[in-house]
């Protein structure tokens, strides 16, 4: 048997890009790629389907389904050096099962079988522990990102619930987790450990966001951006968009409401005409997989926006998916447009009239701006739209713990520093009480929210920017 690290230093242009191939229904929604583009991993029965540098398998079982074609298909065969049996690692090593598994022992023979440590076993001489995987997948990026590989694509790698045509579904979830979304925490944190580009096949990289804020909603767009990184393996890069300076439209019925509403339409420009961006709104958080709203298709429109989720309000774009290559905004020729009475303020941010009704569509489903409500399992992206009791603001917000959580997620992993939110305090932006709710265990904020943080919230006087903000809301409706 050859250990991981053995194998990684023999084995030629190991520095390039992977492709890893699972079982799910994208598998059958591309060809693959030439097998020149990139070293082929496959996982569990995906060996079935085509020819592989390596197969990764951890439980013995699919040794006994896929024997043939691990043989045929796979130049190695990549296993934990204690092998699992339901889901569970075994107390002999590998080499103990060649009597009962021939093809181990023939693989091992011809210096195609490749071991390496797991978490959840002992540990073994010679090759690094690969941390915790809840599936295959996040397991072989643990592994690839421990060897050096920068550079991961992924075909059949999905969230959700199925799997491609023709794989006996018997083995459906049988780790018992409820669905394949719970790999992409794990594999979103060794993208931002190791600063992988990781994605699926024929997804654009980076995601490109740029965020609506002001100094008042600052710590707000900090929680966002880490939501994004949290919940997303592919690389994330969010722009506030400090550098933008829109020019003032002369009637003051034409002015923004906010210090950034004219803001979204530099992002063509700043994006450099070339493909996708999203705008989003500070007062957010992300709870899924932002590839799901990335991957949308134009189907010939150059603007996707969210569908309301609520009938009585005007159509919103606060959520925008841009095709930034078809789209000529210029900031100031905009704002002109204004100042010569050819649109007004309500045309341009509640109808997007720069743009032909035809090529905006409310293409992205309602759960990827969801107006203060939170359906576990099925909602993408939060909105916090009343201002007056979003979370960093008042302590009453009924999806407010939820917000805090991330928060303190936050500074625990260093994504955010403890100075961020004093700062936000110390302007009048964030509540004195927020301190308090991020030291205290979660049993406990009930009383202090009861008692002491409803005492100093209602001493607390918001900086004159946030009473701005309020008064435009009353204006409008989250412009």
């Amino acid at each position: 048997m050859l250990s991981v690290s053995d194998w990684w230093a023999g084995l030629a242009h190991s520095e390039g890009a992977w492709l890893i191939i699972g079982k799910g229904p994208s598998l059958e929604q591309q060809p693959l790629p030439h097998p020149d583009a990139f070293h082929r991993l496959a996982l569990n029965h995906a060996v079935t389907r085509q020819p592989v540098l390596a197969a990764s398998v951890v439980d013995l079982a699919v040794i006994a389904d896929c024997g043939p074609a691990i043989r045929d298909n796979a130049r190695y065969l990549v296993m934990p050096r204690h092998p699992h049996r339901d889901f569970k690692p075994t107390p002999e090593p590998l080499e103990h099962y060649f009597g009962d598994y021939p093809l181990l022992a023939e693989l091992a023979g011809a210096g195609r079988l490749v071991w390496y440590n797991f978490f959840n076993a002992p540990a073994h001489p010679g090759a690094p522990v690969v941390p915790r995987g809840r599936f295959s997948a996040e397991v072989m990026v643990n592994l690839l990102a421990l060897l050096g590989v920068r550079r991961i694509r992924t075909l059949g790698v999905d969230g959700g619930t199925g799997y491609a045509s023709g794989f006996d579904p018997a083995d459906h979830l049988a780790n018992r987790h409820r669905s394949f979304d719970v790999q992409w925490a794990g594999i979103a944190r060794k993208v931002r450990q190791y600063r992988i580009d990781y994605a699926p096949l024929g997804t654009e990289t980076p995601i490109r966001v740029y965020i609506g804020t002001d100094a008042s909603q600052r710590l707000g767009a900090r929680v966002l951006d880490y939501s994004l990184q949290r919940h997303t393996p592919t690389p994330v890069l969010c722009d506030t968009m400090d550098a933008v300076d829109p020019p003032t439209p002369r009637d003051p019925v034409n002015q923004a409401r906010t210090e950034f509403s004219f803001k979204r339409f530099a992002i063509p420009k700043l994006a450099g005409h070339r493909g996708r961006a999203v705008y989003l709104d500070a007062d957010m958080l992300v709870l899924r997989n932002f590839l799901e709203l990335w991957n949308t298709p134009f189907e010939g429109a150059t603007v996707l926006h969210a569908a309301s989720s609520d009938p009585g309000r005007p159509a919103q774009f606060s959520v925008m998916l841009l095709d930034c290559e078809t789209l000529d905004w210029d900031l100031h020729g905009i704002i002109a447009g204004l100042d010569r009475g050819e649109y007004d303020y309500g045309g341009l941010m509640r109808d997007l009239c720069i743009e032909s009704p035809e090529r905006v569509r409310p293409a992205i489903p309602a759960e990827w701006n969801s107006l203060e409500r939170v359906e576990p399992g099925r909602t993408g992206l939060v909105h916090y739209t009343d201002m007056r009791t979003q979370p960093w603001v008042s302590s009453r917000n009924a999806n407010g713990d939820l917000w805090v959580s991330y928060l303190r997620d936050a500074l625990d992993e260093g994504f955010i520093q403890w100075q961020e939110v004093e700062e936000a305090v110390r302007q009048g932006y964030a509540r004195p009480s927020l301190r308090g709710q991020l030291r205290l265990r979660r049993r406990y904020w009930g009383v202090y929210q009861r008692v002491l943080g409803r005492l100093l919230d209602g001493r607390y006087k918001p900086h004159k920017a946030l009473h701005k903000r309020l008064k435009a809301e009353r204006e409008t409706s989250s412009l």
